[in-house]
This record gives structure tokens, C-alpha cells and sequence, in this order.
């Protein structure tokens, strides 16, 4: 196999080409930056930028399949950004794959476009996409979503994936965060409940992109399609926040206010960060403050079935392996800033 990994140095992108690699697949990488840990990998790098449509060509020949995972991933920002890289750069790979004769595309893309602001509970990929966003980032993602399976066709078949909450070893957002917040005395549990949501260790996302990729290889009846994919064991949002935590060596999350009382700092905090023209994303956004009070977990009994996916690694191997990582200080060091273009 000859694989693109565009996003290759972020927490997906890196982990897929380590896979890749360890299969004895040719890899190369798209990226902004340069990443010494890919290239001790073997893996071939093309600096640039997916809203670059030379550079996209150019890491797009002689390839047979790319994984697009590169995104813009906050829940606040000009909309412009959001506009650019999640749609601009999707339309990109797409035209680069086709321009290329690459047969075959996977997205990643998120949940989130289906998310409303209300719970999801064992809902299936016949959720309509959410008529309202609370965030640029879903919005966007939804578009782009649309136009990779609207691209499908006999010379390019592809496939979207909707993985939530990915996390484990190597993970330079979430834990982090979690971990500084607790740390600063500033985390806060969102309302009173404990919503169940699906989680996604690295490995088991790793394993749901490759699925897809060789199903579209043998050219299984999945192209055009959007899966949800997970873990497959929806749990408690602040019950994994206190696992994870407890993994790092942390206390949980004991302290907590009100959902609608976050919802609102969050909206005061976006308005305010827009009118002194801050990008930095606030602390609390209306979307996270949605997100972390309501259900959202789904069921992936069409991957199972048609991508032939199945999680591989459990919820407590997992903890163990975060756990034996954040010891070692894998993982663990100081949050990534959300990348405007990748």
C-alpha cells in the first residue's frame, strides 16, 4: 500500500503512520511542520499545507490511498480559518486525489455533525446532520463531510469516519488539558449529570481507518458512506474525565456548575474574545459547554458489519497503557495550541 496521511504529525495522523509503517506500507506525510520522529519511521514528508493545492498534488502522486485527518479542531475561531482549511482544504485533497488518479479517500470526520445541542443516545449513521452549529468547527466539518461523499464516484471511492473522543497514549490535547485545568484548580464539572458518551482509543481509530481503507480497496459496497465508529462501550463523559485522570496521577473532577450557567459564560467569553479580536479559544465555549452535558454515543453495529471493524483494545488496557505512558511523560506535556492550518 502507498498512503497519504495528511495532518501526519497530529494525534491520529502520527499514530496512523506508525501503523502503516509497522505493516510495511509506504507512507508519506503532509504537513506543515517537520517532524523527525515520522522520517526515523521511514515515512517520506511533503511540507505544506492541504490549502495549498500544489503542495496537495504534489504529495498526492503515485498514491493509492489518503487519509485526510487534517483539520482545524476548536471550538472558536474566525470563521474564515474554519472555512479554509475544513472545507478549502478537503475540496484540495479531494481535487488533488482526483487530479492524481488516487482511487480511494478517508475521511476523518466527527460526530459533531450531527450534534444539535440535545442528547444522542444508540442513534445510527440515519441521524440527519444537525440544522443548528454552536461552534464553526461542526459546521465545517459537516461541509466537508458532505463533499467527500458527494465526491464519490468509479475513480475515487470514499469513505467518512466519525470517531468521538479519541484518546490514550500520545495524546498532546485532551489529557493535557484535563491535566493543567485540574492542576490550576480551574476544572469544573458541566451540570449535574454524568451523560453517556462514546470514547475512541488511538488504537481502536487507528484500526477503523484501516478497515475502511482496505474496504474500499476491494471496492466493498462502502463508498459515499459515513460511519460512526467508537470503542464501542459508551461511558459517563465526567466518569472518563476522573479515569483518565487517575491514569495521570490526578484527582477527579469534584467541583461542578450549572449547564446553563456555562452555556451562557460560554457565549459572554465568545463575544467578548470577538470584540478585542482574541483567536485564542475562550475557556469555556457554548459547544464544549453542550457537549459535556448531554449524551452522545451511537451505534456501530453498520461498521461492525460493512467495515468489518471491530475494537480491539478495551476501556481498562487502554487506562493501562495512558497510565504507563503518562509515567513516562508520554503525552503529558504542555497542551497543543489548535493548529490553524495542518
Amino acid at each position: 500500500m502507498k498512503a497519504l496521511v495528511t495532518g501526519g504529525g497530529g494525534f491520529l495522523g502520527s499514530a496512523l503512520v506508525a501503523r502503516l509503517r509497522g505493516e510495511g506500507a509506504y507512507v508519506r506525510v503532509l504537513a506543515r511542520g517537520d517532524y523527525p520522529e515520522l522520517r526515523a519511521l521511514g515515512a517520506e514528508t511533503v511540507r505544506g499545507d492541504v490549502c495549498d493545492r500544489e503542495a496537495t498534488a504534489r504529495a498526492c502522486d503515485g498514491i493509492e490511498v489518503v487519509f485526510h485527518t487534517a483539520a482545524l479542531a476548536s471550538g472558536f475561531g474566525p470563521r474564515e480559518d474554519f472555512d479554509r482549511v475544513n472545507v478549502g482544504g478537503t475540496q484540495s485533497v479531494i481535487d488533488a486525489c482526483l487530479a492524481q488518479k488516487v482511487p480511494s479517500l478517508v475521511y476523518t470526520s466527527s460526530p459533531s455533525v450531527v450534534f444539535d445541542g440535545k442528547d444522542i443516545e444508540g442513534a445510527t449513521e440515519a441521524v440527519p446532520y444537525a440544522r443548528r452549529f454552536y461552534a464553526h468547527y461542526p459546521r465545517t466539518k459537516a461541509l466537508a463531510e458532505q463533499a467527500v461523499r458527494e465526491a464519490n464516484c468509479e475513480r475515487l471511492l470514499t469513505v467518512a469516519l466519525r470517531p468521538h473522543f479519541i484518546w490514550g497514549p500520545g495524546d498532546r490535547h485532551l489529557l493535557p488539558r484535563l491535566v493543567q485545568r485540574q492542576r490550576a484548580g480551574r476544572l469544573r464539572r458541566i451540570g449535574s449529570r454524568d451523560p453517556k458518551v462514546d470514547t475512541h482509543y488511538i488504537d481502536n481509530c487507528v484500526e477503523a481507518h484501516l478497515c475502511a481503507a482496505a474496504r474500499l480497496r476491494e471496492r466493498g459496497p462502502v463508498g459515499g458512506k459515513a460511519y460512526f465508529v467508537s470503542d464501542g462501550a459508551p461511558i459517563g463523559v465526567w466518569t472518563m474525565a476522573g479515569r483518565l485522570l487517575e491514569a495521570a496521577g490526578e484527582s477527579p473532577v469534584t467541583r461542578a456548575v450549572p449547564a446553563k450557567v456555562a452555556f451562557w459564560v460560554g457565549a459572554a467569553l465568545e463575544l467578548g474574545h470577538a470584540a478585542v479580536g482574541l483567536d485564542r479559544e475562550p475557556f469555556i465555549t457554548r459547544f464544549a459547554a453542550l457537549q459535556l452535558s448531554h449524551a452522545e454515543w451511537f451505534d456501530i453495529g453498520a461498521a461492525r458489519r460493512e467495515l468489518g471493524y471491530q475494537p480491539t483494545v478495551s476501556l481498562e488496557e487502554g487506562l493501562l497503557r495512558t497510565k504507563a505512558a503518562a509515567s513516562s511523560g508520554g503525552g503529558l506535556g504542555r497542551p497543543a495550541t489548535p493548529r490553524r492550518r495542518a
